[in-house]
């Protein structure tokens, strides 16, 4: 039975009213015998149940003046004119929508009016649509069956009083479980009056309507559309699934296998997002193979393509790194690349992703491992974790670690079982004995510390105005030491407050009394392990932003006081204005040294000029000192002389002297 029925909106006055290209075949005034028919065409999808189907589909209207109880008229629907190739075998229902012309309209269904049976759809009834197996409300009653092109289907009209104006609005729909064939249908209404159960003569009327079943965008597109390469897509997926919507980070196990490791899904869009055919090559270079659902694999597959094409990609026993090339038509697409591991890895490196856990159930994601073989591929195989401390945390069985591909890792769960620290190490086995490559040992502390005191801080000491920060709540343990993941219920007795409005985008810290502490520490979310961290952005005005909160009940006594967390915004110099003030102070400073070297050139100056004045003064006394010792020298020197001439006189007269005792001598 056809969930596309219908019709609020073909009121026969309504269609009238706006006239949309209805066909009359009768006067506008009518007369007894004479029926006025009213005709819309249909449309429907060629997907089956489209809802709106009820609103579109084809109606023809009846109306006629009749002037006793025994005056009745016969409307059916014949297919008719060419019918689409396929189309033949097409149901459709013929169903009453409306009876609004009169309150005395009284329809029967063909197939009972001969014995009187009144299919109950007169609108003086209240159960309107009872009969509706559909329970469509704007479907008063619908045909018990389907006709195809080689039946039809009918209905009787007549009235419970005259003289009356009666009339009706029939449907023609399709049959919901019929298979659709798209294409344009056409149907011959008649109409038949009849006085008494006698035809009345000459009065068989007839319209012509139509029903179009449209055809999905998707395969219109497919048979005429253009591709529009901005909106074709290949993706490359992890193992069978399809539904990514971009590249994973793809690492499969190299060992030849018919077992699907990937899949690179295609589709060809027109530039109305509509799926459309083209030919698709998708090659392979390096290990593995390419192949299609048909089974046919190689290091090249060419398709003709549907506009929705899944492409599969086995390993074929060589490991290391491939290159796949997806080549349309229209579109040529970066290379992707797909890893293929030894079945043996070479190396494992661990790290702890939770530092701090606490007693009880297995937390996972504790440590990571990254696993590699002797080619450097990430390796994808099974890993597990084991206990070097199997009383503190998790135990000497290997427990399965769970690989992520989209971070290349293996997470590995770990159970705190006593308050210490435990090593923990990581195998590429299900038991020691059979690990061919184990793991140094990394560090897990399980806590079971109470939750005592918080600490407020933020990422950084300085920032700039408006800058992205990080506002961390930590809470910590008797020992001082951090909590593991957890919520701390009412750590403050309120929100905490700042002194100044963070920011637009800011985290609210209206929920702040309850701490949230994390348990890892990842960048990419924002998160901090042993902390409740809120992202803020910093205020635009200068100055020093505190974050303050009390400790509450959450906390053990000695951790209810006040807290607070501080940083400072620093208001960055303009390089420009800062160029321009270090050259007013390399211009500053260079006058002041102008002025202290003009200082000192003065100074000199007059020490000089001094100099110059003593060195005159110097010089006129040595002037008259030499004047004085020339006057000196010149009397010294008559001295001198007078004295040698006295001398002179005096060894003259000497010799004399001596000449005359020498002479006497020899005498």
């Amino acid at each position: 039975m056809s969930k596309t029925t219908f019709f609020k909106r073909i009121a026969l006055t309504a269609v009238a009213a706006l006239g949309l290209g209805m066909l009359s075949v009768a006067p506008s005034q009518a007369v007894a015998g004479t029926a006025t028919i009213t005709v819309t065409a249909g449309s429907a999808s060629v997907t089956s149940g489209a809802s709106n189907e009820t609103t579109t589909a084809a109606t023809v209207s009846v109306s006629a003046l009749v002037t006793a109880t025994t005056d009745t008229y016969s409307v059916s629907v014949v297919r008719s004119g060419t019918v689409p190739t396929g189309g033949s075998a097409v149901a459709f229902r013929f169903a009453v929508a409306d009876t609004s012309t009169s309150v005395n309209s009284v329809i029967k269904d063909v197939a009972t009016a001969a014995s009187g049976g009144d299919r109950g759809v007169s609108t003086a009834v209240s159960s309107l649509g009872y009969n509706n197996s559909q329970g469509d409300p704007n479907l008063k009653y619908e045909s018990t069956t389907t006709f195809t092109a080689t039946g039809s289907q009918g209905y009787q009209l007549t009235t419970s009083a005259a003289p009356s104006e009666i009339g009706a609005t029939f449907g023609i729909l399709v049959d919901t479980n019929t298979t659709r064939v798209a294409g344009t249908y056409t149907f011959t209404v008649l109409v038949q009056a009849y006085n008494s159960g006698a035809v009345v003569a000459n009065s068989l009327q007839s319209a012509t309507v139509t029903f179009t079943i449209n055809d999905t965008a998707e395969n219109v597109a497919a048979a005429s559309g253009t591709i529009d390469p901005s909106k074709t897509t290949a993706i490359l997926n992890a193992g069978t699934s399809v539904g990514q919507i971009a590249d994973s980070d793809t690492s499969v196990l190299a060992t030849a296998s018919n077992t699907t490791r990937a899949t690179i899904r295609v589709r060809t869009y027109t530039s109305a997002g509509l799926r459309a055919p083209e030919s698709v090559t998708v090659t392979i270079t390096g290990p593995g193979l390419v192949g299609t659902s048909a089974g046919v694999y190689g290091k090249s597959i060419t398709t003709a393509a549907d506009g929705d094409d899944t492409f599969l990609i086995r390993s074929d026993g060589t490991a290391g790194t491939a290159s796949i090339v997806v080549k349309t038509t229209t579109v040529t697409f970066p290379a992707k690349s797909i890893s293929f591991y030894a079945a043996t890895p070479s190396t494992i490196t661990v790290s702890t992703y939770r530092p701090v856990i606490a007693v009880g159930s297995a937390t996972s994601d504790v440590v990571r491992a990254t696993i590699k073989d002797a080619d450097g591929i990430v390796w994808g195989g099974t890993a597990y974790i084991y206990s070097a401390d199997p009383t503190i945390a998790s135990s000497a069985t290997p427990a399965q670690c769970t690989f992520s591909s989209a971070l290349g890792v293996h997470q590995c769960p770990v159970q705190g079982k006593l308050k210490g620290t435990a090593n923990l190490k990581v195998i590429d086995a299900s038991t020691v004995a059979a690990a061919e490559v184990t793991s140094e040992a990394t560090s897990v502390r399980v806590s079971t510390g109470i939750a005592t005191t918080a600490t407020i801080s933020f990422d950084k000491a300085t920032y700039a105005p408006g800058e992205k920060a990080q506002l961390r709540v930590s809470i910590l343990d008797q020992e001082g030491l951090a909590m593991p993941q957890g919520t701390v219920t009412a750590a403050f007795a309120a929100a905490l407050v700042s002194n100044v409005a963070f920011g637009s985008g800011s985290d609210s810290l209206a929920n702040s009394a309850n701490i949230v502490l994390d348990g890892a520490t990842s960048a990419a979310s924002n998160t901090n392990a042993g902390h409740d961290t809120f992202i803020v952005y910093m205020p635009m005005q200068a100055g020093t932003v505190t974050v303050t909160g009390i400790g509450s009940v959450g906390l053990a006594a000695s951790g209810r006081v006040a807290v607070s967390g501080s940083a400072t915004v620093v208001v960055p110099v303009d390089p420009a204005v800062a160029a321009a003030q270090a050259s007013a102070e390399a211009a500053s400073d260079a006058a002041l040294e102008a002025i202290d070297a003009a200082n000192a050139a003065t100074d000199a100056a007059n020490l000089a000029a001094e100099a110059a004045d003593a060195a005159t003064v110097a010089a006129e006394e040595a002037r008259d000192a030499a004047d004085a010792a020339t006057a000196a020298v010149e009397a010294l020197a008559g001295e001198v002389a007078t004295l040698m001439a006295a001398l002179k006189a005096q060894i003259t007269t000497l010799a004399k002297t001596v000449a005359k005792i020498a002479k006497k001598v020899k005498a």
